[in-house]
């Protein structure tokens, strides 16, 4: 019966596909037609129930036996003869830890992945990552926001120069009311304007999905700042001559738009009433926001949350790392995001990197980790990574069956560090945070932060210390007492970076004041997307921050 089922669902659904706009038999490229798009949708439904109980049915088997499942993946992912050794003890004896960046510091690209019918039957019957992570999300977003996948309900905001990035919800693109070549544009500013427009078309949107939080948080300062182009953009049908695309991409879009005078005003009016739920307010049937949020981007969260998306839920429904999908969060209704690791989908080892952590490096696996503890994940998966320390901190939160839950805590590489006192990302942060609210009116937009060695000659002869640059929110200028309150927080917060300022061997904090909108503008000319990074590496894009201080 199964099979018969999925067979008529599988021949109703490639029917629809070749009667969609621009495919077989269409007779060139037309607006789609609503029927065709509702049928297609709804078959696509039917397959995604199956599919979503069979993965769940397969992960549930494999976090019984995490050990075992780790195993085979392993077998799997060695291959060839090596498929022979006797497992995972043979494998880290004769394969030696690899250093953070020895992939020569690139992430792996996405593999290219089937969409529609045929990515969702095949997740039927195999349980790769890819399909499988997917498969689980949609499930559990259909059940706890029930609305959330009707047809062209969620707005997508993500750009990729040139190319596609692979949404959440890639099996399923009937969701989307952006056409996909609008994230694929020359800009990612022009990226994220177009997204907004489509968005702003549809009144009955469900769900808001950023690639990053980031890219959400940007898109929506978009809106703050270009609402009125959006609104007359609106009820022209037309795409602004400020937005820069290559005129090919701007006429084919502008082929999917049409006058709205009535959603232009209602845009208009909703914006005079100022940002505080603005995106509820303009999409009343919202259910929620959907967003993937690595270390460094909480601050946009949190803007969000107490802005433009004031009272909606925020779901964060995959962990990945250097390229890999690693983990799915099945409880969107957790106020922390708990990722589940899933055995199947990367052979992964873990280095202890709490308190005490010291002596040799000496891996334990996925089935050895201990509740509460954080660890430096060591990966080996089909993006072409073996054994490498991918530089991301995790804490096990706890455990469903034998596959631990973990949190994101913080990136190895963002620490600063000058003499070897070693800030993390996340506690500097918090102590920033500490620092703003003690500048009466003060409210943090975006920072970054760079060690002095970057700077070279142009830092002068001084002791080495942190450069801090920050975008604030009502406050247009810092005194010399309030840039000397962060290196004080620090002091307070850091014994180890306390000695050192005593020592006379770390100099104080330089804080700088950037003009608004910079750090969009920094993420803008960045050339690719990834998450935020809070401590510079590189000179050009601290010499692109440099020139935007104006205190």
């Amino acid at each position: 019966m199964l099979l018969a089922g999925l067979a008529v669902a599988l021949a109703l659904l490639l029917w629809a596909w070749r009667r969609r706009p621009g495919g077989a038999g269409s007779g060139g490229a037309r607006r789609r037609r609503p029927w065709g798009l509702v049928l297609r949708h709804w078959l696509a439904l039917r397959v995604l129930g199956r599919a979503a109980g069979w993965q769940r049915w397969h992960l549930e088997q494999a976090a019984q036996d995490v050990r075992r499942s780790q195993e085979r993946l392993l077998l799997r992912l060695l291959g060839g003869a090596r498929a022979a050794e006797p497992g995972s003890a043979v494998f880290r004896a004769r394969c030696p830890l690899a250093e953070r960046g020895s992939n020569g510091g690139k992430t792996p690209a996405h593999p290219a992945l089937p969409t529609g019918p045929w990515a969702l039957l095949r997740s039927s019957c195999t349980a790769d990552s890819p399909l499988q992570g997917p498969v689980l999300y949609l499930d559990v977003l259909s059940r706890v926001f029930p609305e959330a996948l009707s047809p062209r309900g969620t707005a997508r905001f993500s750009w990729a120069r040139g190319c596609s990035l692979p949404a959440a919800a890639w099996p399923l693109p009937t969701l989307y009311c952006a056409p996909e070549e609008a994230g694929t544009v020359p800009s990612r500013a022009a990226a994220l304007y177009v997204q907004l427009l489509f968005a702003l078309r549809e009144r009955a949107l469900r769900a808001l999905e950023a690639g990053l939080v980031s890219e959400l948080y940007d898109a929506l300062g978009v809106l703050r700042a270009g609402w009125e182009d959006l609104a007359q953009d609106l009820a022209s049908g037309r795409l602004s001559p400020r937005v820069e695309l290559p005129e090919g991409t701007r006429r084919r879009l502008e082929q999917l738009l049409a006058p709205d005078a009535a959603r232009a005003a209602e845009l208009r009016a909703e914006c005079a009433r100022g940002w505080d739920g603005v995106a509820r307010r303009l999409w009343p049937q919202l259910q929620v926001v959907v967003v993937a949020e690595p270390s460094g981007e909480q601050l946009y969260r949190e803007a969000l949350r107490e802005s433009e998306c004031q009272g909606l839920p925020f779901y964060c429904p995959f962990y990945g790392a250097a390229g890999a999908l690693l983990g799915v969060n099945l409880w969107p209704e957790q106020p922390d995001s708990r990722y589940l690791l899933c055995p199947g989908w990367a052979f992964c080892e873990f280095l202890p990197a709490g308190p005490g952590a010291e002596g040799p490096p000496e891996t334990v696996l996925l089935a050895d980790v201990q509740e509460g503890q954080e660890y430096e994940l060591v990966l080996t998966a089909q993006a072409g990574l073996s054994r490498c320390r991918v530089g991301e901190v995790l804490k096990v939160a706890e455990f469903h069956n034998q596959c631990p839950m973990v949190g994101p805590v913080r990136r190895l590489s963002q620490t600063l560090s000058v003499r070897g006192e070693g800030v993390p990302e996340e506690r500097f942060y918090r102590t920033l945070r500490r620092a703003v609210a003690m500048w009466p009116g003060a409210r943090l937009v975006d920072y970054i932060c760079a060690e002095s060695s970057l700077l070279g000659a142009s830092s002068g002869v001084c002791d080495p210390h942190y450069q801090v640059f920050v975008e604030l929110r009502g406050l247009r200028d810092l005194s010399e007492a309030q840039r000397y309150k962060l290196d004080q927080c620090l002091q307070e917060d850091f014994p180890v970076y306390k000695t050192f300022r005593l020592k006379g061997s770390i100099g104080p904090v330089r804080l700088h004041l950037v003009a608004a909108g910079a750090f969009r503008e920094l993420r803008d000319a960045a050339g690719s997307p990834g998450p935020m990074a809070r401590v510079l590496r590189e000179k050009r894009p601290l010499h692109f921050i440099q020139s935007r201080v104006v205190s």
